[in-house]
C-alpha cells in the first residue's frame, strides 16, 4: 500500500473530518436549493409547506432549502400573453389552419342564420400571480373556452354583413369587457386588454357566392355615391338658376307694376284735364298721337303715305273739315 492510500484512509477514519465534509456538502446543497435568480420579465411565487408565502420580483432571491419553500416562475405583469383562435402561427411565421379543432372553433352562426368563419386573438397580462397559479387548474383551456363563448355570443347577435363590416370594432371592445368580467368572477388574476378580429369569411363552400353578393353590394354603394355626387353638383346649380329666374321674374313684375301705376297716374291726370276742357284735350291727344306716328316712321326710314287727290295725308283726321 502506497503512502498516499494510507494518508487517505487515515483521513477518513477520523470522525471529525467526516462530519466536516458532510457539513460542507450539506451547506452547498442548501445554498444551491436556496438561492435563485428571477428574470427581469418574471415574478416568483414562493410556497412554504405547500401554502402561499410570498411573491418575489426580479433579481437574486432566497428561499428555505430542501423543499420547505418551493418557487413557481410566472411571467411579469408587463409581459403580453397571446391566444390565437381559428388559426395557429408556426415558428416560421406561416399560418396553420388544417387542424380540425382549430377550424371547428372558428365556425359560428350569425344572427341572420348565416355560417361564418371568424379568426381572432386575445392579448392579456397576468396581474395576480398567486390567483393565476392556484385558483384555476386548467388555465389555458379556461381562457379559450370563455373567449369562444364571448365571441360566439357577440357574433350570434349580429347579421353577417355587420360582423364583417361596421360592427368589428364594437365586437372587439365589448369582448374585452365581457371577458374581463368573467375572468374576474373566476379570480384568474389576468387582465385582457385587447381582442383583435382577424379574417372573417364565409365557409369555403359558399365563399364564391358570398363574394358575388359583396361585389354587388359594393357596386350598389358605388352607384349610390356617384348619384349623391351628381346630386350635390347639379342641385346647387339648379337652385342657383331657379333663384336667378325668380329674381328676374320679381324684377319684371316690379317693373310692370310700376309702369302700370305710372300709366294709371298719367291717365288720371289726363282725365282731370279732359274734364276741364274736353275739346282742347282731345285735340292735344290727337296731335301727340300723330307726332308719335310720324316720328316712328321717320326713325324706321319709312315714307309717309300722302293722298294726292285730297291734298292731305291719309285721313286720320280731316284737317280742313269740320271737327266732330
Amino acid at each position: 500500500m502506497s503512502d498516499v492510500e494510507k494518508k487517505v484512509k487515515d483521513f477518513f477514519r477520523r470522525p471529525s473530518r467526516l462530519a466536516g465534509i458532510a457539513a460542507a456538502v450539506l451547506l452547498l446543497a442548501a445554498a444551491a436549493s436556496s438561492f435563485f435568480i428571477v428574470d427581469q420579465a418574471e415574478q416568483a411565487v414562493v410556497t412554504r409547506f405547500g401554502k402561499y408565502y410570498a411573491t418575489l420580483g426580479p433579481g437574486l432571491q432566497y428561499k428555505l432549502p430542501f423543499g420547505i419553500d418551493k418557487k413557481f416562475i410566472v411571467p411579469g405583469n408587463k409581459v403580453v400573453q397571446t391566444e390565437q383562435f381559428g388559426f395557429k402561427t408556426t415558428r416560421s411565421g406561416a399560418v396553420n389552419q388544417y387542424q380540425n379543432n382549430i377550424v371547428k372553433e372558428s365556425t359560428m352562426l350569425t344572427g341572420d342564420l348565416n355560417i361564418v368563419d371568424v379568426e381572432w386573438i386575445i392579448q392579456y397580462r397576468i396581474v395576480d400571480p398567486r390567483a393565476w397559479l392556484f385558483t384555476v387548474q386548467e388555465r389555458s383551456q379556461t381562457i379559450r373556452d370563455i373567449s369562444r363563448s364571448v365571441i360566439n355570443t357577440l357574433v350570434g347577435d349580429r347579421a353577417i354583413l355587420d360582423v364583417m363590416g361596421r360592427e368589428r370594432s364594437n365586437i372587439e371592445s365589448l369582448a374585452v369587457s365581457m371577458m374581463n368580467e368573467q375572468f374576474s368572477q373566476l379570480g384568474m388574476g389576468i387582465n385582457v386588454f385587447a381582442v383583435k378580429l382577424q379574417n372573417i369569411v364565409p365557409p369555403q363552400g359558399v365563399q364564391d357566392a358570398f363574394e358575388d353578393v359583396n361585389k354587388a353590394i359594393q357596386d350598389m354603394n358605388r352607384f349610390i355615391n356617384e348619384g349623391k355626387e351628381s346630386y350635390n353638383s347639379e342641385i346647387p346649380k339648379a337652385k342657383g338658376e331657379a333663384d336667378r329666374q325668380i329674381q328676374v321674374a320679381e324684377g319684371y313684375a316690379a317693373e310692370r307694376v310700376n309702369r302700370a301705376r305710372g300709366d294709371v297716374a298719367r291717365f288720371n291726370s289726363v282725365y282731370e284735364e279732359y274734364r276741364k276742357a274736353p275739346a282742347v284735350t282731345r285735340e292735344r291727344l290727337y296731335l301727340e298721337a300723330m307726332e308719335a306716328v310720324f316720328a316712328s316712321q321717320a326713325q324706321d326710314k319709312k315714307p309717309s303715305l300722302i293722298d294726292g287727290e285730297l291734298d292731305n295725308v291719309i285721313p286720320f283726321k280731316n284737317l280742313g273739315g269740320k271737327s266732330d
